[in-house]
């Protein structure tokens, strides 16, 4: 208990006094230019929300929004700044909604725009705020794309706080390898990019440390068709594998007939998941979910290795399991921690091509979620250290913590 309280005590600490120095500089810059704006007007950094409040992203982008509410009390308590969030709910990011909700934040002031952690779904937001020039953040999209490579000059007003997919797909080898897996079946879900993704940099690092590829199954949830996912299960209960492998979400509706498929046969293959397949929203009670293991930023539990989390998932505990226990409710948080590093490092002012150029220069900041790093070309997280949870009959348990040794090109 003494060791978090230091903790938590040193964080407000480090906050309180970057925070200040916004507020300083903010004051001067109105000085100079001989403004007479408000204290509130001066020292308020407004955060739009594009948050999808009932699709298939919704255990994602709630945990995230829900803790970094009550993370900007925390931040903004005897700070004389005022760092506030406007929401817009996306409705399953549907593609006119996501736009009119991005437009909508921007009307209202936003200083910088939050936005939905799927790429695909995220780039009628991302591409209404890059427009208007705005510095733009997911908490937790999990792949390249969030930034240059897709959205091209303009895209370097674009991050993401959740993890390369790249780095992602190699944890996951490093982590099969070293439970002495040797054979992995490949399952890919090619309905958005970040899945398809990790599946390709896992098969790139594991064929590097020495693994064998036994088989590769390709299927598409969210609209596909169900007789598909029978197939892939028909299939992979014929091959010899240690472990399948696979990055999809049970949201969008193929995890678990595979998943359950494969245990009714008998076939206890263990399967290893991205942190799409995060949460316990998704588990049934017959058969009960088993043999059953995912990377993400952090346990919803009570067991994350670090305390802090532990304390911000206890204080959010009832908002956490509302929206499905994933661990993307620390992304939020952390997404806070390094826009205000960028405010820090460029004086406070809220110019997005400005800030984004500080978040470039991002080398292990600290932030809630550990240690992030960012580059020219690279806009989402790279480096972080993976919490392992296996799930055996329904109960979930951090088993392990992993990191990516190696970032292979795709």
């Amino acid at each position: 208990m003494v060791t978090t309280q230091t903790q938590e005590e040193r964080v407000f600490r480090a906050r309180k006094a970057v925070l200040a120095l916004v507020v300083v500089s903010a004051v001067a810059v109105a000085a100079v230019a001989g403004g007479s704006a408000s204290p509130q007007q001066a020292n308020t950094v407004t955060i739009g929300w594009a948050y999808d409040g009932s699709g298939a992203m919704a255990p994602y982008d709630g945990p995230a929004l829900a803790t970094a509410r009550g993370y900007l009390k925390q931040v903004n308590r005897g700070s004389g700044v005022n760092l506030r969030i406007t929401t817009c709910d996306t409705q399953g990011n549907k593609p006119a909604t996501a736009k009119a909700c991005a437009a909508k934040l921007l009307g209202q002031g936003a200083d910088v725009i939050f936005t939905t952690c799927d790429v695909d779904f995220a780039a009628p937001v991302v591409q209404e705020s890059i427009n208007a020039g705005k510095l733009t953040i997911a908490p937790c999209i999990g792949t390249d794309q969030m930034g240059p490579k897709r959205f091209g000059a303009k895209g370097r007003l674009a991050f993401s706080f959740g993890n390369a997919a790249q780095d992602e797909g190699s944890a996951m080898a490093e982590y099969a390898w070293r439970r002495g897996w040797r054979d992995a079946a490949l399952a890919t879900d090619t309905v958005i990019v970040y899945f398809r993704n990790v599946v390709q940099a896992f098969e790139a690092r594991w064929k590097q440390l020495g693994g064998n590829i036994v088989a590769e199954e390709t299927y598409q949830s969210l609209g596909g068709n169900p007789a598909s996912f029978q197939n892939v299960v028909t299939r992979l209960n014929g091959e010899d594998a240690d472990v399948i492998v696979t990055s999809t979400a049970a949201a969008f509706g193929a995890q678990v007939p595979i998943l359950n498929g494969l245990r009714t046969l008998g076939n206890n293959t263990p399967m290893l998941n991205s942190w799409a397949g995060d949460g316990n929203y998704w588990y049934t009670p017959n058969p009960k979910i088993t043999n059953y293991y995912y990377v993400t930023f952090a346990s919803a539990f009570g067991d994350d290795p670090v305390a802090a989390v532990n304390a911000l998932a206890k204080r959010n505990k009832t908002a956490i399991a509302k929206a499905g226990s994933t661990g993307a409710f620390v992304t939020g948080p952390a997404a806070i921690d390094g826009l205000v590093t960028a405010l820090r490092r460029t004086g406070g002012s809220t110019n997005g091509a400005k800030l984004a150029a500080q978040m470039e220069k991002f080398r292990n900041v600290s932030t809630l979620s550990g240690k992030v790093s960012f580059s020219k070309s690279l806009h989402t997280v790279f480096g972080r250290q993976y919490r392992v949870i296996r799930v055996q009959n329904n109960v979930p348990k951090v088993v392990g913590t992993v990191k990516a040794k190696v970032v292979p090109k795709i």
